[in-house]
């Protein structure tokens, strides 16, 4: 009888890590998506509009962790963030934890590594709405901040969408930063993607299909609904 108890106990364990990590990655996306569209909505705009020098090395900047290895990315933030590191000096003086191996740091990663997948489409959409329709706006009296709000934010839904997708998805799916900057401590930084990797190194390839199939399926559904709704929305748009 405790031979059988005992398997059935890992089993529920090892469920509830799955879904504690389950969680903790939707709870990530979710804070990382909110605060990107904050972030990357004034940024894309300005790239969209501005004709200053500094545009191509900015734009360069933003989409930077495109190529950049995220271990790479995940390196320097430990540096940057730790004990020893400007910014974690800082906080140290001003009486703030460090942020390595925290939720904050996860979040703050993750905002940087997926931000070009927030920017870029936000950029493209207030690209394609064109002069003359914000100088029509103009004419008829609109003002800056009223062409933004009333004008371009409209018009430019669907890349708001597209956004928001992606940077949700991407972030359920990084591994190298998180784990470079959020280590693996189970309920607190244990993502998806680090739970999966601890499981195809424990062998545990049943837990790890699991996993796996629930990420693979998601990031399908993503792409499945980008596909359909972005074309439909651009024709809308176009009548």
């Amino acid at each position: 009888m405790e031979s059988a108890i005992g398997p059935l106990v890992t089993a529920d364990a090892g469920l509830a890590e799955d879904l504690a990590a389950v969680w903790l990655t939707l709870r990530l996306a979710s804070v990382v998506t909110l605060v990107l569209l904050l972030i990357a909505t004034p940024l894309a705009w300005w790239l969209a509009r501005t004709r200053s020098r500094l545009k191509p090395a900015i734009g360069a900047v933003v989409a930077l962790p495109i190529v950049l290895p995220p271990s790479v990315l995940g390196f320097y933030l430990l540096l940057t963030l730790g004990p020893t590191g400007p910014v974690g000096r800082l906080f140290a003086a001003l009486g703030v934890a460090p942020l390595p191996f925290t939720f904050g740091g996860l979040v703050l990663a993750s905002v940087l590594y997926s931000l070009p997948f927030t920017v870029q489409p936000l950029q493209n959409a207030f690209e394609a709405i064109g002069e003359r329709t914000l100088e029509a706006a103009a004419t008829l009296g609109a003002s800056g901040w009223d062409r933004f709000w009333s004008v371009a934010m409209p018009l430019a839904r669907p890349g708001f969408v597209s956004a928001a997708m992606l940077s949700f998805a991407h972030t359920v799916g990084e591994f190298g930063v998180v784990l470079m900057i959020g280590g693996n401590i189970p309920g607190k930084t244990r993502v998806v993607s680090v739970q999966l990797y601890d499981h195809v190194e424990a062998l545990e390839y049943g837990r790890a299909h699991w996993l796996a199939g629930g990420m693979l399926a998601f990031s399908f559904t993503v792409l499945l609904v980008l596909y359909t709704f972005y074309p439909l929305a651009a024709r809308r748009q176009g009548r």
